[in-house]
């Protein structure tokens, strides 16, 4: 079982630990108890066996346990110097994350001028600032958050391989699982990451810290701030960086517990020692909070957790002759500051790794990358207006103020006045002796000028710029038309928000690394996935769980246009309309089955029909396909002889016009020959009627002639 060390008293820097000496503590040891003293005078309890070391030659095993005293003692002031010289590169960094904290205005400060309340020119004087940088960094965590924290998760799993059946569906798996782990397992991702937010949008950067927590039993990704990251100034990257040291805070029942189960060396360690840094002292202004609150026993441990490269006593890299080479391999070297002990030497490279390079733990999320390794936020960016506006606001204050209450000057003669103060409540007067002067001539108010519209139209110009400076000024699109052609007003929105995209890409890029980190920690552990949920829904077996984490083709990414579960669904989509336009060459229910693993419907074989009994008996293939050449010979004859019959057919026609044409010809020709001929007897017959007529008039002539002779003649007995 673990030793529990009882220290002689509590140790000072001051006081070295070869000095400390106190009584040994009798105990009976019938249950097992075993007192040792050890050579700083301290004591130690056994329950039961001594610790147990463990193997060195485990990948995973503190080697600060097989080193000696003497070496961890000179390594952790050497380690201790380092860091010390890194944190000293970052000084005025620091300094201005301080003083951008108290730009935001979220401390209730009282008039300045006022008892207690600091000196100033005149009493009452404004402290208000303008909220031109709160304003920005608000708005940035609510835009940040609906980009990188979707209600439904995170995660979006990226197919960089050929993409079948199978892939897809583990693909569609893992994202699930992922998503389901960050939003109902590792509750505390959501909250953690929009606090992180607020921070890069203020200070320029933050870090994500990705492990496996050996008390939680499961892989945690946590924010680390940007002022408990120590890494020189200088350094370009994480992973071009000489050290980058881990600053955390833990309270004593925590260290104990690291301790008792292994993971810390099991020494002495002296009372925590409560040491701020610039930005942690402002924080703590404007929560309220004193800077020294709470006693000793409220004190937590300052532990540094180094990530460097070492070439260890005992531990030398060497050559396939077994030489050393002098090579320096990672380590992660923790650290307790007040009390300068080793607690854990841990090997920083995968146990797989014949190069043995290191292995990345954070992942650093930047609003935009400029100068140095901290990146720079709306505090740089904005700082100066901000400062420029509050000034003038504060000034705008005042000179309202002193125009309202304007100072005055008075004549000696009323100097046996009571007081000079002429602060009137409504409604009320008060005596003064002017010794017979007029009130104007012996009091005169000194001439404030109050604000003008060149002085407001100046700050509400500042305000503007630096609204667009800070991407927080609203987008005018059209302003107010409604004849604006809609291309026009999506080039505007896409202008106006490209600052802010190239930022959200930059987090996107952050995320989709932090989730490449937390699968590699579940390659190590895969039961962390369902270990603290009911049961393993989602997926047909858990080898296929490990087959997802382990395909390098399955990438996790954060974009939301990462094409992921899209593509899947366009596949499926396409598939189904192949199986319409050809459905003799595909499989319907196999088809079906695939579209509903793709839409993620799991069920999809409870959803079919019953098979229908056969309706006829099955018919020969060979017959059947003699049958339907026959078919198709009797269609083509029967097409052939329907043509000739058509042709035929408009032969006939054409021979009918024809004939109708000639006999109407001949129609023609018959009626002008009947109206010769019956001219032609009409003539005769009127020559006829003529000549009737002349030789029926000569009779008629001829017998009144003959009449006529007979009368002249004898006597005939005519009368």
């Amino acid at each position: 079982m673990d030793p529990f060390t009882i220290p002689a008293e509590p140790l000072t820097e001051e006081l070295p630990v070869s000095d400390v000496a106190i009584d040994v503590i009798e105990a009976d040891d019938s249950e097992g108890e075993i007192e040792v003293e050890n050579e700083d005078g301290s004591v130690t309890i056994l329950f039961g066996e001594e610790e147990d070391e463990g193997d060195p030659d485990e990948h995973e095993a503190n080697l600060a346990l097989h080193i000696p005293d003497s070496t961890l003692i000179g390594l952790a002031e050497e380690l201790l110097e380092y860091i010390q010289d890194d944190d000293d590169s970052r000084q005025e960094w620091l300094k201005t994350q301080a003083r951008g904290l108290e730009m935001l205005g979220l401390r209730l400060e009282d008039p300045r001028g006022d008892s207690g309340s600091g000196s100033a020119p005149l009493e009452g004087m404004s402290t208000v600032r303008h909220p031109l940088l709160l304003e920005a960094v608000l708005r940035f965590q609510a835009n940040a958050r609906g980009e990188l924290l979707p209600a439904s998760g995170p995660v979006k799993v990226r197919n960089d391989g050929i993409g079948n059946n199978t892939q897809d569906r583990m693909a569609t798996a893992l994202e699930k699982y992922l998503n389901h782990y960050l939003t109902e397992v590792a509750t505390e991702y959501y909250p953690d990451t929009d606090r992180m937010l607020f921070d890069i949008g203020l200070k320029g950067c933050a870090f994500k810290k990705v492990y496996n927590d050996p008390i939680l039993r499961r892989p945690v990704s946590l924010t680390v701030e940007a002022e408990d990251l120590i890494v020189n100034n200088q350094a370009n990257s994480i992973a071009t960086a000489q050290r980058v040291t881990h600053k955390s805070r833990m309270k004593p029942s925590t260290m104990r517990r690291m301790q008792l189960l292994g993971a810390y060396r099991n020494v002495p360690l002296v009372d925590p020692i409560e040491d701020l840094n610039e930005v942690e002292k402002a924080e703590r202004v404007i929560e309220g909070i004193s800077i020294f609150s709470g006693g000793i026993e409220d004190r937590e441990y300052t532990i540094y957790e180094c990530y460097c490269e070492l070439d260890l006593a005992g531990f030398e890299h060497m050559d396939e002759d077994g030489g050393f080479t002098g090579l320096e391999l990672p380590y992660v070297v923790t650290i307790e500051k007040d009390s300068r002990q080793i607690l854990a030497i841990r090997r920083n490279w995968d146990e797989d790794d014949d190069m043995k390079l290191p292995e990345t733990h954070f992942v650093k999320y930047s609003y935009v990358d400029a100068v140095g390794f901290y990146s720079i936020g709306l505090l740089h960016i904005l700082g100066n207006t901000n400062q420029a506006l509050t000034a003038s606001w504060r000034e705008m204050l005042d000179a309202a103020m002193f125009a309202n209450f304007p100072a005055f000057l008075y004549t000696e003669s009323m100097g046996k006045q009571e007081t000079s103060d002429f602060r009137l409540a409504p409604g009320q007067g008060t005596r003064l002796q002017t010794g017979g002067m007029s009130i104007g001539a012996a009091v005169m108010p000194l001439p404030y000028k109050g604000p003008d519209a060149a002085s407001l139209g100046f700050i509400q110009n500042i305000a503007e710029t630096g609204q667009r400076l800070g991407n927080t000024s609203e987008i005018t699109v059209g302003e107010g038309r409604a004849d604006v052609p809609v291309g026009t007003t999506l080039a505007l929105i896409e202008q106006s928000s490209k600052v802010m995209d190239a930022v959200h890409k930059r987090l996107h890029a952050a995320q989709a690394a932090e989730f490449k980190l937390l699968k590699k920690e579940f390659q190590k552990d895969p039961e962390a996935l369902w270990r603290h949920r009911k049961g393993k829904d989602g997926l047909d077996s858990t080898e296929m769980l490990l087959q997802a984490l382990e395909d390098h083709d399955l990438v996790p990414a954060a974009d939301p246009n990462t094409p992921s579960n899209t593509h899947r669904i366009m596949k499926a989509t396409a598939l189904q309309a192949m199986a319409l336009q050809a459905p003799e060459l595909f499989d319907r229910k196999k088809v079906a089955t695939r579209i509903g693993m793709d839409f993620g419907i799991t069920d999809i074989e409870s959803l079919y029909a019953p098979p229908r009994p056969p309706q006829q008996p099955p018919v020969d293939p060979i017959r059947a396909q003699e049958v339907q050449l026959k078919g198709q010979k009797q269609s083509q004859d029967y097409q052939l002889e329907l043509a000739a019959l058509e042709q035929k057919k408009l032969e006939l026609e054409i021979e009918k016009q024809k004939i109708e044409a000639e006999l109407a010809l001949d129609r023609q020709r018959l009626a002008a020959e009947t109206i010769g001929w019956k001219n032609e007897v009409d003539a005769k017959l009127k020559i006829a009627q003529t000549k009737a007529q002349n030789d029926a008039l000569r009779g008629v002539e001829n017998i009144i002639r003959n009449a006529r002779g007979g009368m002249s003649g004898p006597n005939n007995g005519v009368k």
